[in-house]
């Protein structure tokens, strides 16, 4: 009974500790924003940068919540503008997910597949997706399937890659084990292999979604009307920093949530990673 009674006095002690050091983390962050925003602010107030090159945070917010309803000056609010990238980088991604990490398993798991395939992924592995636009406008026009073929390339490799990473690091001890006790080679890449390479599997998730973001802009030079890109590529023509600045946070943050929203998902499926 008192070593139960310890047990869970340790554990309300680890949880009160955790607690603290999530609250100073997050003060240290919020101080950290305050301080840059605020030095931003203050240069550009005293004139040390023309407000044509930048404007400063308050002007930014201001166009932000204004832009959430008012469609001038490139044609469409900040909602219109999100809905469009990211029905675009939604497209691109999942394809290159439904395509590259089946493909980074069956590389990493059949030697037959790994050599024959390999040599020409490294080949178009070190292709900038940008320099897929000339001939997806050849090959798809310049509308939607030319938009996401180009965000598609950009999430592509690092599904593969890492799928790739995450098979090979199967430890061998478990496939042994499992070829003892008479599993197939078909069952023990399905109930061991793939399990095994899911962390690795979450990470190439993490950066094809942030790689499919960072193309929309590129994606979005093809002949777009709308979308954050867009918005981007007009706020340069009209001279709008602040209207730059709005596309890009839209981006970075949207980035952000999504990425968290992967990490929630990654706990669930593998919960062996942070038992202890």
């Amino acid at each position: 009974m008192a070593e139960e009674i310890k047990k869970l006095s340790s554990i309300e002690v680890e949880n009160r500790n955790k607690k603290k050091e999530f609250r100073n983390l997050f003060f240290i962050a919020l101080a950290g924003l305050v301080c840059f925003f605020g030095i931003w602010e203050l240069i550009v107030r005293l004139g040390l940068i023309e407000l044509r090159y930048l404007n400063p945070p308050s002007m930014v917010v201001s166009t932000f919540f204004r832009k959430l309803v008012d469609p001038t000056p490139e044609g469409s609010t900040i909602p219109q503008h999100f809905w469009a990238s990211f029905r675009l980088a939604l497209c691109g991604f999942i394809i290159a997910v439904i395509i590259g990490i089946p493909l980074g398993w069956i590389m990493g798991y059949y030697k037959t597949a790994n050599r024959l395939i390999r040599p020409l992924f490294e080949i178009m592995r070190p292709i900038p997706p940008i320099a897929w636009i000339p001939i997806s406008i050849l090959w798809l026009g310049i509308g939607y399937k030319a938009k996401a073929f180009i965000i598609f390339v950009s999430a592509f490799v690092p599904c593969v890659i890492n799928a790739y990473t995450g098979m090979t690091m199967t430890s061998q001890t478990l496939i042994d084990v499992s070829k003892t006790c008479g599993a197939s080679k078909w069952q023990v890449f399905k109930t061991v292999c793939i399990p095994s390479s899911l962390p690795m599997v979450f990470t190439s998730l993490k950066i094809s979604l942030g790689n499919a973001w960072s193309a929309l802009v590129a994606a979005e030079m093809l002949a777009a009307t709308r979308g954050l890109g867009y918005m981007i590529q007009q706020g340069r023509n009209f001279v709008r920093s602040d209207i730059i600045i709005c596309g890009m946070l839209v981006i970075g943050i949207s980035g952000a949530l999504m990425s968290a929203g992967l990490s929630f998902i990654e706990k669930k499926a593998t919960p062996w990673r942070t038992q202890k």
